[in-house]
């Protein structure tokens, strides 16, 4: 779905454990990282967009998980001018996401990115929590750093064992 601004609705998706750290995955066939994040089709809800690319992109299940926190609003980050497909229309200029933090439950080897006939994923590790902003490309950087500024109290809070 493309707004009247060109803005593409999406999720972004951070899961931590119990350790407190985030999962981080790289993109297949790239030297990319970045958390899951995917479109949310016409008929779905953010919620439900959330479990079927945590499913897609990750093989974790809504059981596997905890919803703890998700954004109020929309944040946005435009394409650079030579990812936007002007031949396209509506023509997409940049995502507007809604993000979830949701607490892995399950053991991590549920974890697997067999579940789409396309992975989105080659792999995956466990990072600190501010990581991320040091190696996502720039044109989400400002995103990631307004989605883990809100969460970060709330993750604060959360029973974390520390090794």
């Amino acid at each position: 779905m493309i707004d009247s601004d060109g803005y593409r609705a999406n999720v972004g998706i951070i899961i931590f454990n119990d350790e407190g750290k985030l999962f981080w995955a790289r993109r297949i066939g790239q030297d990319a990282w970045q958390f899951p994040q995917g479109g949310i089709a016409h008929s779905e809800s953010p919620e439900q967009a959330v479990f079927r690319e945590l499913d897609e992109e990750t093989g974790l299940q809504e059981k596997d998980v905890q919803l703890v926190a998700q954004t109020e609003g929309w944040l946005r980050y435009n394409l650079p001018d030579h990812l936007v497909r002007r031949y396209k229309h509506p023509v997409c200029i940049g995502q507007k996401q809604k993000w979830f933090m949701l607490r892995l439950l399950s053991d991590e080897q549920s974890i697997s990115f067999d579940h789409n006939h396309r992975p989105e994923f080659d792999i995956w590790k466990w990072t600190d929590y501010w990581t991320p902003l040091s190696e996502v490309i720039a044109f989400k950087r400002d995103v990631y750093k307004q989605a883990l500024e809100f969460f970060e109290p709330t993750f604060l809070n959360q029973p974390h064992n520390y090794k």
